[in-house]
């Protein structure tokens, strides 16, 4: 009798804390999704002060919610507050992600590239708006082939530079950036270019001389163009230094933690 007296005891108190850990995991969720959506309207704002500080008005700049090994719950809160262009570096996230997210979110992938990664990145989400990370005729010629294939309409793309020449960063080096768009503009039709995107360095103080790089190189490619700086797209600035990017002429801002906080990545 004792024994089964201690066994439903147990068994309540297993009980009892499974759905104390749970209503706890539930809490931290809430907790975590307000963060983001005060964070986004905080970040919105920063936005507006520093394109007005550039003499730009604010709906020039775009934000992209880089949700990267963020969970879908926490980004539905910030689609729920009604922001709706998010970024992703990984093919299989990005496609998980859309798959479980309203349909009227424009995803940009902002990621390195490999072809054999084209077709399912295409045909996982239908509402890709734009990648920013093409980086060399080869991808750029896989992107406009897979684009045709499908039937989709042409895909805007950014070209990516590596304004500040370390080995790890992805991107043409700005004497081939002029090169590589005219192939993208000339050579692939089902492809819209719409400007340019780099990463920078992550030590602050040399950021704005990659920025002025970037700015550089969209002048050359505008001039040999013939199309007006006002619609060729600077892609710069993350978290760290987005303030800058703007005033320094970014039309299209990368930011991650500091609308969702450090990034969480798998313990091994």
């Amino acid at each position: 009798m004792k024994n089964q007296e201690y066994e439903e005891e147990r068994k309540r108190g297993e009980n009892h804390t499974n759905e104390q850990v749970e209503a706890e995991t539930m809490a931290a969720s809430a907790a975590t999704d307000g963060v983001a959506a005060t964070a986004l309207r905080s970040v919105i704002q920063r936005v507006h002060q520093a394109a007005e500080r550039s003499g730009r008005p604010p709906d020039r700049i775009r934000i992209v919610a880089v949700s990267k090994t963020k969970p879908v719950l926490v980004i539905r809160q910030v689609y729920e507050a009604g922001h709706r262009c998010f970024g992703e570096n990984y093919v299989q996230e990005i496609v998980e992600k859309a798959a479980q997210l309203p349909d009227d979110l424009e995803w940009h992938f902002i990621g390195n590239l490999q072809s054999n990664k084209v077709k399912p990145l295409l045909a996982g989400v239908p509402n890709l708006a734009m990648v920013e990370s093409v980086d060399d005729e080869k991808i750029a010629g896989r992107l406009n082939r897979m684009v045709e294939t499908m039937g989709r309409k042409p895909l805007k793309v950014l070209v990516q530079v590596n304004t500040s020449g370390e080995e790890s960063k992805s991107g043409v080096e700005p004497s081939g950036c002029l090169e590589l768009v005219k192939h993208v503009s000339q050579n692939c039709p089902n492809l819209e270019f719409c400007g340019l995107m780099t990463i920078g360095m992550p030590d602050y103080t040399s950021t704005p001389e990659n920025f002025k790089t970037l700015a550089k190189c969209r002048s050359e490619v505008c001039k040999a163009l013939g199309i007006p700086e006002e619609q060729c797209d600077l892609s710069m600035g993350m978290s760290g230094d987005f303030e800058l990017a703007i005033e320094m002429g970014s039309t299209n801002v990368r930011i991650g933690s500091t609308i969702f906080g450090a990034r969480e990545y798998p313990k091994n």
